[in-house]
């Protein structure tokens, strides 16, 4: 079986089982699931192999045609780009399974919506039709909505809500604007290679890219539409958060690269200058509120509008000037290193929850003293997420901030201002939270610190983190490759 459909099938096929399985087979659904998440994984990684990147483009191609009068067909493919964001939700999806694998309620029906989210991320980095992307991408979205509701925690109604309409108000903006393009080019098909190849009004390019930016960006964290996500980070369980900020966040900025930008990049310059000072002001603006949280959990949530807001820089740096390469490259690698830092993020501070019942930072203390293994977790993500270098986010970082110097001073010294934000609301989190005298109200953590099964997931990220920081040219070849192939399409 080719391989893009195989790890397609990997999680279809998973669910299939799990919904023709007894609810009482908790042992076996578990099993099932960290199989499957172990297959993708080894699959993912076959893909990662397997990519030539001394041609780069789209690889492992499959097309199949599904309803012809309209032109759409089932067409897979991959370039590096893809090729990253298939490794990195299928290691979020392995590590999820096992990190929640401590769940007893309600076990089958929380698995098969988690596995269907996996479903509906795999489909939408490998497809290269418009009308599937499309679906996938729905398909992804609306499982968040139940598992918040129903697994959450705290004001999980409210966060779900928000959560889906915020979402569902970017498919409104995205679904009329990819209407358009496929009746705009005139060729009678939603495949993507034959629309890149069709060169469209700039006039249209100008009116319909904002609409393809704002709906996928909404789904980024795009300042200001961003507000659905740290509320949905705080009541999601933790898998579920790790795979809203690990990968769902990441569709949006692929789709803002892979359709926006290919599609129509003479829009995409129009609208770069405005794009920009956005994403500028989300990181600084996601790196300040973070300073004032006392919720873990909310901590993570606007960190993330902060880094995203790093990936949103470089992919509008990355159509103006000469800096491009390094900006696409740096944004690309921020997508890969900020999933798998927040699954670490969220992963730790969802055990600690777990064992405390408590996600407020300031009733901690010394918590280091008491749990050091599950802390000293947490303090290597939050490292990662300060850019410390031998961690993979230094090197993402590093180029989007020369990429702006160059292109944008002010602008530059502005986003590397918001690493100094970012180290500082980190470094208040372990001084509240980690450090000092403990609390005698959680002598009971000493005894329930992460051991066996529960490290294995953490030990996994991290090692992913230590990886790509020590050996960056493992990604960077890869994301360059690509970068000179898509660039040379305009």
């Amino acid at each position: 079986m080719p391989l893009l459909s195989s790890i397609l099938l990997t999680p279809a096929i998973t669910l299939i089982i799990l919904l023709l399985m007894p609810q009482k087979a908790v042992r076996g659904i578990r099993l099932i699931c960290a199989f499957s998440g172990l297959l993708t994984c080894l699959l993912s990684l076959q893909l990662w192999m397997g990519y030539d990147p001394t041609t780069g483009g789209i690889q492992f191609e499959e097309i199949i045609p599904w309803v012809a009068a309209i032109g759409i067909s089932y067409h897979l493919g991959v370039d590096g780009f893809g090729v990253i964001l298939v490794m990195l939700n299928a290691i979020v999806y392995f590590t999820g399974v096992l990190t929640m694998w401590d769940l007893e309620d309600r076990v089958k029906e929380y698995f098969a919506f988690m596995v269907l989210l996996v479903i509906g991320v795999f489909g939408v980095f490998m497809s290269l039709d418009l009308f599937f992307f499309f679906f996938f991408y729905e398909i992804a979205v609306v499982p968040m909505y139940p598992l918040i509701l129903i697994w959450g925690s705290g004001n999980r109604a409210y966060a779900g809500m928000k959560l889906m309409l915020f979402l569902l108000a970017g498919s409104a903006l995205l679904f009329p604007g990819l209407l358009a393009i496929y009746h705009h080019a005139g060729l009678n098909t939603f495949d993507l290679i034959a629309l890149s190849a069709h060169t469209f009004d700039p006039q249209f390019q100008i009116f319909v890219y904002p609409f393809l930016y704002i709906g996928f960006g909404v789904l980024a964290g795009l300042f200001p539409f961003h507000g659905w996500s740290p509320t949905g980070h705080v009541a999601a369980p933790s898998a579920v958060s790790m795979l809203h900020a690990g990968v769902l966040m990441k569709l949006g900025a692929f789709g803002i690269l892979t359709v926006g930008i290919r599609l129509l990049p003479e829009g995409a310059a129009y609208w770069a200058p405005t794009f920009v000072v956005l994403a500028v002001i989300g990181i600084i603006y996601g790196a300040f509120v973070a300073m004032r949280q006392t919720d873990f959990k909310f901590v993570i949530g606007f960190s993330s509008v902060s880094h995203m807001g790093i990936v949103l820089l470089g992919l509008n740096l990355a159509i103006l000037g000469p800096v491009v390469i390094d900006a696409l490259n740096g944004a690309v690698f921020q997508m890969f290193a900020h999933g798998i830092m927040t699954a670490l993020f969220f992963s730790t501070a969802g055990y600690i929850y777990d064992k405390s019942h408590s996600k407020t930072i300031g009733d901690f203390g010394g918590l280091g003293k008491q749990m050091p293994r599950a802390v000293s977790i947490f303090i290597v993500a939050g490292l990662c997420g300060a850019g410390l270098p031998g961690l993979a986010s230094f090197w993402a970082e590093l180029l989007v901030f020369l990429a702006a110097l160059k292109t944008y001073p002010i602008a530059g010294v502005i986003v590397i201002l918001g690493l100094v934000l970012t180290a500082v609301y980190i470094l208040r989190v372990f001084n509240l939270a980690f450090f000092g005298a403990p609390n005698p109200k959680w002598e009971n953590l000493k005894a329930q610190d992460m051991s066996g099964l529960h490290l294995i997931p953490r030990a996994i990220l991290i090692a992913v983190l230590v990886i790509f920081g020590f050996v960056p040219r493992l990604m960077l070849d890869l994301i360059n490759s690509t970068t000179v192939a898509f660039l040379g399409n305009f």
